[in-house]
């Protein structure tokens, strides 16, 4: 019964976000909408392994072509969901066929070569690798496999290194997807890269030992199958949690804007500044631990991707910097002022969320511990 309900657990989940993700998002081709369909691809191979490992062997061959063709998609197209975090505003098939022709095509040739097989030796092989050693057809479909396996591995390397690349060039813009003030940290969107790639690395574990050795080993199959599930489901819920930003305001184009104008701002964007200004200085807003840039954005009555680039133009620091700023300057006048404040105290009246994100913004600003920056500024009073 565990071995049954862990082998569907991924189909479970993976359905699940299939359906949650569309949501009743009216706004096409965004990320999260695109993420609800990938999810379809490690769904049809899920089902393909639980009918595999129930098992149900008169039922799987019919899903073997669907397998080969998702399991060597899934991660040329979650590559294309990045690319759709960070510097395509939509899918398009003309744009990014140039990542999906040579998976389709190793996984259409293994179709092609199955198809041709006699049914009975293919039938056969299916659940034994080591049947028909003398058919030609066999020795063909075992090639294929293997190169299968091995381009897997590849794209399992060349997905994690580009959506890293990605990330480091155009971070900033994947991370706007989502509402909370720690933007330039990226936390969200590293997440998700290193979800897809543990999910792999246990994958490939597992197709390492083999199905036919792995039948037996519930052990294995417990372990592979329950972080796949996690896995999924984290990345399902990092999804589920983006919200779509403004397609009419390019952050890239915005930096043209202001580098043509020598890097200063203009008047529109100077008033704008302003106002975010005032509800730091006048209101100080900063001091709720729950404010996020979307706070901002709705106060003034812009896009989010415009008040971080001229934050970022200058002030030369993100969001989340530009926050903390406010918030040290306050806790350094909280401690010249009240000198018995616990550092929980501090912390609470000072707008950080916790002791840890003061310590951690106080090293970041002022490149000292906490204790030696107030022993620093009592000094100096």
């Amino acid at each position: 019964m565990i071995r049954l309900i862990l082998l569907l657990s991924p189909v479970f989940v993976t359905f699940f976000w299939t359906i949650a993700l569309l949501g009743n998002n009216k706004k096409e081709n965004t990320p999260r909408i695109f993420l609800s369909r990938f999810m379809i691809l490690p769904l049809v191979c899920y089902i393909t392994q639980f009918l595999y490992f129930a098992p149900l062997h008169q039922i799987y061959p019919y899903f073997d072509f669907a397998y080969q063709y998702a399991g060597s998609l899934i991660l040329p197209v979650y590559y294309i969901y990045f690319r759709l975090l960070t510097v395509d505003e939509k899918f398009s098939l003309r744009l990014h066929a140039r990542y999906l022709a040579i998976p389709a095509f190793l996984a259409t040739i293994y179709c092609i070569g199955a198809i041709l097989t006699p049914r009975n030796e293919f039938l056969t092989w299916l659940f034994d690798e080591h049947a028909f050693p003398e058919s030609p057809y066999i020795r063909f479909l075992s090639v294929m496999r293997m190169i299968l396996r091995i381009q897997f591995l590849l794209l399992v390397i060349i997905t994690f290194a580009g959506n890293q690349i990605l990330l480091h060039k155009y971070g900033e813009r994947a991370e706007q997807f989502y509402s909370d003030s720690k933007d330039g940290k990226y936390n969200n969107s590293r997440m998700l890269n290193y979800s897809v790639i543990i999910i792999c690395g246990a994958s490939f574990v597992a197709v390492a030992i083999g199905r036919r050795l792995l039948m037996s080993k519930d052990t294995i199959i417990y372990a592979v199958w329950s972080i796949s599930t996690v896995m999924m489901y984290i990345i399902g819920y990092m999804g589920y949690k983006q919200k779509a930003i403004n397609p009419t305001f390019d952050l890239r184009n915005i930096h043209d804007e202001l580098n043509q104008s020598g890097g200063t701002l203009n008047g529109a964007q100077k008033e704008l500044l302003n106002k975010v200004l005032t509800r730091f200085d006048d209101e100080k807003i900063y001091l709720n631990s729950q404010l996020n840039i979307m706070d901002i954005v709705q106060a003034v009555g812009t896009n989010r991707t415009y008040i971080s680039s001229i934050i970022n133009q200058q002030y030369k620091q993100n969001f989340c910097s530009f926050v903390n700023g406010y918030r040290v300057e306050e806790l350094k006048n909280k401690i010249i002022e009240n000198q018995d404040y616990t550092n929980e105290t501090l912390a609470e009246c000072c707008g950080f969320g916790s002791v840890i994100s003061l310590r951690r913004a106080v090293s970041s600003k002022t490149g000292m511990s906490l204790n030696e920056w107030k022993k620093h500024i009592l000094l100096s009073e």
